[in-house]
């Protein structure tokens, strides 16, 4: 499904301010305090997504050494880890060009703590910058050039070292989102 032709959505989830992702990936376990106040849409869309089981068994697909890792896309679900590593064709399209059927706002233009620190985790999107879905990446090292483009909604707060071993075919086995006590 193309990013253009999909429709602006808007989540319905409500953004408590206090949610962490638990990411269970096949290298161990990370946790990021996400941003509500800064990225309400991006939050609330990633939490359904999360909560509704969309990210289960999909696959990291790119790998940018001292960039980015990324992961979030549909497309991945049915390939095998070593299939999307080596940038194969899935059954259901291209690694990297799939989407849950819709786009969201960007927020990186309202976000005063949109900033691109090591382990930020932010949306991908296609050039239009309202294309936001489900694909996310963590970054690998701060990467403010993408600050003024890309919306970040969460910042890692235990797993740094997890992130350092993902690569491409490492497997999402499951986000959980939870409430932070602080």
């Amino acid at each position: 499904m193309g990013f253009f032709g999909d429709p602006l959505y808007t989540p319905e989830y409500e953004v408590a301010g206090d949610e962490v992702a638990v990411f269970d990936t096949s290298k161990g376990k990370i946790r990021v305090r996400l941003d509500g106040t800064g990225a309400p849409i991006h939050v609330a869309n990633f939490c359904e997504l999360a909560e509704g089981g969309f990210y289960d068994d999909l696959k990291f697909h790119r790998y940018v050494p001292g960039f980015v890792i990324q992961g979030g896309c549909p497309n991945t679900r049915e390939m095998s880890p070593s299939d999307v590593a080596a940038g194969g064709m899935g059954p259901d399209g291209r690694p990297g060009t799939g989407g849950p059927g819709y786009r969201i706002h960007e927020e990186f233009s309202s976000n005063p703590r949109n900033s691109h620190e090591d382990g930020a985790l932010a949306m991908a999107r296609s050039m239009d910058p309202n294309s936001a879905g489900s694909q996310f990446y963590f970054c690998l090292g701060p990467q403010h050039s993408l600050d003024s483009g890309y919306t970040v909604f969460g910042q890692t707060i235990e797993g740094m070292d997890v992130i350092g071993t993902l690569r491409a075919g490492d497997v999402i086995n499951s986000i959980r989102i939870e409430h932070s006590e602080a």
